[in-house]
């Protein structure tokens, strides 16, 4: 059956960190975290959670050890994870479904991605007038009730496009994701903290507008 391939992501980069339990399914399928340095153009390097499933591991075609050269074919995943204080952490990761030896000297980051906006966007220029709009886009699994919550950041005119979306309008976007390294302060103390969202390159806008399956249950969500 033919389904809208609506989450669809390539990376390709470095392994800098070594695979980590991430959790385990009831079935008792595990899955770990890696990290993987992708560079930009400019020089600036991404690193990005990849999550792996064992069995991908066991096969044993490919290592995931650090200095390792890959290929990632996946979707972006979030979810949710509970704090002790009440609050909730929206936690982003590749969930990697297939991956092969690296097969160009250049890193790639790609991202594709159809949904629908759950929250109204948030506008904003900085001091030096460069058009901001911060998006958050829900993006239906096939085949699951279910829906992962991506944040999305356009820039200039893409911006200026997006700023008038409303709640329920259905985007298709391509990107690449990026991290960013910021300090916080919590208690007068300083925390290093890193923030994953996808950077915008082209729009698309459609004509169909739905809510009825995008409902975001919006919880006080921190980095």
């Amino acid at each position: 059956m033919e389904y809208e391939k609506t989450n669809s992501v390539f990376l390709s980069g470095t392994v800098s960190q070594p695979p980590k339990l991430s959790h385990e399914l009831y079935g008792g399928e595990k899955f770990y975290v890696i990290t993987l340095d992708v560079q930009r153009l400019s020089g600036t390097v991404d690193s990005i959670p990849v999550t792996v499933s064992e069995r991908l591991i066991s096969l044993g075609k490919f290592k995931f050890d650090v200095g390792e050269k890959l290929d990632i074919y996946g979707e972006y995943r979030s979810h949710n994870q509970d704090e002790k204080n009440g609050k909730s952490k929206l936690l982003l990761s590749v969930l990697c479904k297939d991956v092969a030896q690296k097969s160009d000297e250049v890193d790639a980051n790609n991202i594709e991605l159809t949904g629908y906006i759950c929250k109204p966007p948030i506008y904003r220029e900085t001091p030096f007038k460069r058009q901001i709009c911060d998006i958050l886009l829900a993006v239906n699994r096939p085949f699951f009730k279910k829906s992962d919550y991506i944040p999305l950041i356009a820039w200039g005119r893409n911006a200026l496009f997006a700023k008038n979306f409303m709640v329920g309008d259905k985007i298709s976007i391509q990107g690449r994701i990026q991290s960013r390294n910021f300090t916080k302060i919590i208690d007068e103390i300083s925390y290093e903290k890193t923030a994953y969202e996808v950077s915008i390159q082209e729009i698309t806008k459609y004509e169909e507008k739905i809510d009825a399956h995008i409902s975001f249950e919006e919880k006080e969500m921190r980095l």
